[in-house]
């Protein structure tokens, strides 16, 4: 199912058919080399000074570090999560060698957007999620201290929204994809005054 995005402008592709859908194929299995290039991707992006503060924990459903983050997650992210291909947790790592890494969360989040555009263009799709124990993630992965876990994310296959079950769900996957309008979100000479 394509939501593509109702733009203003042309966009690039990968990021007018990039959403996040909940509804996964559970028979497709995503391979290390697929996840490969979805870190490598992350790997390559932008840094204040090259601090290059994201990090990664990384599980393939059905082995021990998939369970082990799909554990630490909300029941309600569980209960489609557990279809995904891959579940990983993004960190970003707060401090190195020379002290405080400025501005690591932008950096954790360039890493992440840069992820889930090489999963789109993998024919893959990601869904970013806060609901889970950052707590449970840095005691069952022994996280050092200088690390914080900010956002797990599903990858996979896009499956059919019936598998989700609930009726209400279901209409929640197929709605179409809304944001501000651009009027709302770029301003021009003062707060408030839309650029377009």
């Amino acid at each position: 199912m394509r939501k593509p995005a109702d733009s203003s402008a042309p966009l690039a592709d990968l990021i007018a058919q990039r959403w996040s859908p909940r509804a996964l194929d559970d028979t497709a299995e995503i391979t290390w080399d697929q996840l490969r290039a979805l870190l490598e991707a992350a790997r390559w992006a932008p840094s204040f000074g090259n601090t290059q503060p994201a990090r990664y924990l990384v599980g393939r459903r059905g082995d021990d570090t998939f369970d082990r983050i799909l554990g630490t997650l909300t029941p309600r992210n569980q209960s489609w999560a557990h279809r995904a291909g891959a579940l990983l947790v993004a960190i970003m790592v707060t401090r190195n060698e020379k002290g405080e890494i400025p501005y690591a969360e932008y950096g954790l989040g360039l890493a992440g957007q840069n992820l889930v555009l090489q999963a789109v263009a993998d024919g893959l799709v990601a869904h970013q999620m806060a609901g889970f124990d950052a707590d449970a993630v840095r005691r069952e992965f022994a996280v050092p201290e200088e690390a914080t876990p900010r956002v797990a994310i599903a990858v996979g296959t896009q499956g059919t929204p019936e598998v989700l079950g609930e009726e209400r769900a279901v209409e929640r996957e197929r709605m179409p994809r809304r944001r501000l309008p651009l009027g709302e979100f770029a301003y021009t000479g003062t707060w408030g005054q839309a650029a377009f």
